[in-house]
């Protein structure tokens, strides 16, 4: 090999790897078809194999899909209503930010009541042995906030750590993002822990919707920053962290903690996906799958799906 050609095959290697450092962001959503109409998408694999899917709205709404791809509503997951949340929701049936697992033969559903830019907020459990509508048991309080509480009780996820211990988290602006320890056998907290896992004390506070996900050595919380429903208007973007614990520190590619306002962007406004964000990850057997909502040019939600695989300890979306 000339010394031009071990230049050229030298400059191409500097350049693979310098391009395997850059966060690919901005990707557009996978296809999807069917009705495509979410916001705060939570979406699980189920025992069968098909797809179980729940989203805001009316007393929480609920998807199915057999192939990832195309999905059809699937009805409410209350059809007789929730009234033990009017309190939160000012009398709304709007139900918001469904996280839905699948453990120990029976379907969780933790949910939250509240209205727009209020703290008075809850987080509730429901359970099931199907995930049909109408098969729901509501099993009560998780956790409230109040008007004076500095924290909101809203956007929960239920993460299992490798140890087997049950931990929430949850937050939506004020002093951002929090974690309990949940009990295994109730859903319900199990102790007076209170953890702070990312904040925004720079920035009006604008975090929310955390979920997290581990991988090898790795927890991943994934969280939303700026501000959701406006529409096409909107200015969500999707963020990361990772820490070897579960309870933290979280910290991002630039070793910024979350507590501090780190966070690595993963996803943004682009072309017609405006607000990409609320997002959920569940594993399948081809790779871990992002799902989030976003809006059209038309300011409709949309649902958005995509795959994530781990380069040097980080997510990649593709």
């Amino acid at each position: 090999m000339g010394l031009r050609q071990l230049a050229v095959t030298g400059l191409l290697a500097v350049a693979a790897a310098a391009h395997a450092l850059v966060p690919r962001q901005n990707v557009n959503p996978g296809p999807v078809s069917g009705s495509t109409f979410v916001h705060d998408p939570t979406i699980i694999k189920t025992p069968s194999g098909t797809y179980l899917g729940a989203y805001t709205g009316d007393n929480v709404q609920l998807k199915t899909s057999t192939d990832r791809t195309v999905w059809r509503d699937a009805g409410p997951m209350f059809p007789n209503g929730a009234p033990w949340t009017t309190t939160y929701t000012k009398g709304s049936k709007n139900l918001w930010a469904p996280d839905l697992s699948y453990l120990n033969g029976r379907y969780y559903l933790y949910y939250s009541a509240s209205s727009f830019g209020s703290s008075r907020s809850a987080i509730f459990l429901a359970t099931s042995t199907t995930g049909a509508s109408g098969s729901w048991t509501n099993q009560g309080l998780v956790i409230e906030s109040f008007d004076n509480s500095n924290w909101n009780a809203i956007d929960p996820n239920l993460i299992v750590d490798a140890q087997g211990r049950w931990w929430l988290s949850f937050g939506s602006f004020w002093s951002g993002i929090k974690m309990i320890a949940i009990n295994p056998s109730t859903g319900k907290r199990a102790d007076n822990q209170f953890i702070s896992l990312a904040a925004r004390p720079n920035n009006g506070g604008a975090v929310e919707a955390p979920f997290i996900i581990r991988n090898g050595n790795y927890y991943y919380l994934w969280v939303s920053f700026d501000r959701c429903c406006q529409g096409a208007a909107s200015t969500y973007r999707i963020m990361v962290g990772r820490s070897t614990s579960v309870t933290g520190p979280y910290v991002d590619k630039n070793g910024t903690p979350m507590v501090q306002g780190g966070g690595t962007q993963m996803m943004s406004s682009h072309g017609s996906v405006h607000g990409p964000g609320h997002n959920a990850v569940f594993r399948d057997n081809d790779a871990d799958v992002l799902v989030y909502h976003y809006y059209n040019d038309a300011g409709a939600a949309r649902l958005g799906i995509n795959l994530i695989r781990y380069e040097n300890g980080w997510p990649i979306i593709y």
